[in-house]
């Protein structure tokens, strides 16, 4: 052989080698928190304190990514899920998300609960560049990709939900007098807006009385018994859980009997209805997005049976009929799409464009007809639901499948 031949066959050799090489390289990009073997995620959940309800939540993703991984994970990558306590307050969720992008260097923090602690660290995680991803509050502003391109909610809007109702009861109620009970924080200050602007000009006469309440009250009973005494005929319950089954319960007491409208986030039967009590519940309205377990309906479903088939094998102790179960399972589904979706390239820039480009996903717990869809300018997946009114011992669907989008 030549030595031209020679050189040529060493070039193609050394060219060959480099091709793959940085194919390589091309293939596999990591931010801190990935790697060939694990993907770490960080989650805050108030499993002390006020909302501690909610809880669960962060058990069932723990539990629905022990199954992910049993299953042989996420492209040959195990998922190591980091959950703190913050108890709802926020300089504890500031101290949380610290930890777990400094201390643990998870690769984002994943479904972190309420708006208070939430708001407390959209700009530190956005000045750092970990996504906020699938943020578990439906408050309106984290649909606002442009001044915060890490945050992303998951859940209907809030506005776009009391905006739903709103329209329901002028069509219905045209002539009513309405008291509204709203927690006093951002969560129930977003709720309150998009009920005001569902009412547009109405508003002003239509609503009777705001009453607000603080989160470390031990009752709102007091509340309940101001709201009945302006004679409203049309109650707005913008509450969490634990207030929520409170004045569910009160107003049964007092034989205040309104149209009585409640937030979805407290749509629970397990959480909210049952211990409220089935017959101080009936013919509330509320919202949803989710299949309601209970509803005999999904007997036959397939996503619900793999619901029931997650819950056996991982997850035996929780609550079926609590609807923040089926919450944190759908939520779970939602980011193993996306990470799937990453390939090799697990970093926290490839993470939010894949989140940022989820089109027409189907996932077993969501109602049909509702499907996730993000863009770039979009960073609201759900923004879908239907009205439900309780009947019985479990929520009845009516109506169409309605949208009630509302920008950050």
């Amino acid at each position: 052989m030549s030595t031209m031949k020679k050189l040529a066959v060493v070039s193609a050799a050394f060219g060959l080698l480099a091709a793959t090489s940085s194919g390589v390289l091309a293939q596999k990009k990591y931010d801190p928190g990935a790697s060939d073997t694990e993907i770490k995620i960080g989650n805050i959940m108030p499993y002390s304190g006020p909302a501690s309800a909610y809880g669960v939540i962060g058990k069932t993703e723990e539990a629905y990514f022990k199954k992910v991984n049993a299953e042989g994970g996420i492209n040959g990558r195990k998922i190591n899920f980091i959950s703190y306590d913050d108890g709802y307050s926020p300089p504890k969720t500031v101290e949380q998300a610290r930890k777990l992008v400094e201390s643990d260097e998870a690769l984002i923090v994943f479904n972190p609960l309420g708006t208070p602690p939430n708001t407390a660290i959209q700009k530190y995680l956005n000045s750092k560049k970990v996504p906020q991803l699938f943020v578990a509050t439906g408050a309106t502003k984290w649909n606002d990709p442009k001044n915060f391109p890490w945050t992303m909610g998951w859940q209907p809007n809030y506005q776009s939900e009391t905006v739903i109702y709103a329209k329901y009861i002028l069509k219905n109620f045209p002539n009513a007098k309405i008291g509204v009970l709203y927690q006093n924080d951002d969560y129930g200050k977003d709720y309150l807006k998009g009920f005001k602007d569902g009412l547009g000009a109405k508003a002003a006469s239509m609503i009777v009385m705001e009453e607000s309440y603080e989160v470390s009250e031990p009752t709102i009973d007091s509340h309940i018994v101001k709201l009945k005494s302006t004679g409203a005929d049309v109650f707005m319950n913008i509450t969490t859980p634990k207030f929520a089954a409170q004045a569910i319960k009160k107003n049964a007491e007092i034989g205040w009997k309104p149209t009585h409208f409640l937030n979805n986030v407290s749509a629970s039967i397990g959480a909210v209805m049952k211990p409220a009590g089935f017959e101080a519940s009936q013919g509330i309205i509320s919202s949803a997005y989710l299949k309601d377990t209970s509803d005999p309906q999904w007997k036959d479903d397939a996503g619900m049976k793999a619901f029931d088939e997650f819950l056996t094998k991982y997850f035996p102790e929780g609550n079926r009929i609590d609807g923040s179960v089926m919450f944190g399972y759908t939520v779970a589904q939602g980011l193993v799409h996306v990470l799937k979706a990453c390939g090799d390239d697990l970093t926290r820039e490839n993470v939010m464009k894949q989140a940022a480009n989820i089109k027409e996903l189907e996932l077993g717990g969501l109602l049909p007809g509702i499907k996730v869809n993000t863009s770039p300018t979009d960073f609201a997946p759900i923004s879908q639901v239907q009205l439900q009114k309780f009947k019985g011992e479990a929520w009845e669907l009516f109506g169409e499948i309605m949208s009630g989008d509302v920008g950050g």
